[in-house]
């Protein structure tokens, strides 16, 4: 399978790049600039030169969107699943009164609006084949059932992000296509912390798994975990 993964320099979005090679995928690694370029990635490029395509993407930039899906054509004509890693996380733990607008603003730019500009230009390109994806990486802090008063931007982000998906699932009826937003769990990354008892690897096994649809999804709605259990709206 030939995926698209954006925010791929670090944390999840390494380990989703590093799994999926090792499981013999080629794999565009989208990154915001050539700074952002990790030793671990620049490594896993040296390790699998025929696999792994570093891909500048700048998911806050529609021109750049164009372009990566415009340059991905013109490589290998389709690709198989798009994979809306990128996030960010801002304003943590502030109340409503301290809540700077610029932030959360930026943090919709990259969580929602962000994916969307990503799939509006990779869709054209996406396979109509039997194993062709949509995953969005989400989280249970977009869930009402789990809203806990904080992190704003984030959570509520999320929960848009949560909606786009299910709208993106029921716009794609009758296609091939799967379209899941996926809580990957708390994982030991920069923004889940050392503490979290997840590593990124066991989360990223789990999510090419449902990729490679090794897992049966039995969820009524899109948004579902890691494992391909049904997560609470």
């Amino acid at each position: 399978m030939k995926l698209l993964v954006t925010g791929a320099n670090r944390g999840l979005g390494l380990a989703l790049t590093t799994v999926s090679i090792k499981r013999g995928h080629t794999v565009f690694a989208g990154v915001r600039e050539q700074g952002d370029r990790t030793e671990a990635l620049e490594q896993l490029q040296t390790l699998f030169p025929k696999q792994l395509m570093i891909l500048p993407l700048d998911i806050t930039e529609e021109s750049t969107c164009d372009h990566a899906a415009q340059h991905v054509k013109a490589s290998v004509g389709t690709i198989d699943a798009i994979i809306n890693n990128a996030g960010l996380l801002t304003e943590r733990d502030k109340r409503i009164e301290e809540l700077d607008m610029n932030e959360v603003h930026k943090t919709f730019n990259v969580n929602v609006y962000g994916p969307m500009r990503v799939i509006k230009h990779f869709l054209p390109i996406l396979s109509r084949g039997d194993q062709a994806g949509i995953i969005n990486i989400s989280s249970e802090a977009g869930s009402f059932a789990n809203a806990y008063g904080g992190d704003y931007p984030y959570a509520m982000s999320k929960h848009a992000l949560n909606m786009f998906t299910e709208q993106l699932r029921h716009a794609l009826k009758g296609t091939d296509i799967s379209v899941l937003a996926i809580h990957p769990g708390w994982m030991q990354t920069d923004m889940g912390g050392q503490d979290a008892p997840l590593s990124p690897q066991e989360a990223a096994n789990g999510i090419v798994d449902i990729i490679e649809r090794k897992k049966h999804i039995q969820a009524s709605s899109s948004f579902i975990d890691f494992k391909g259990q049904p997560m609470q709206v």
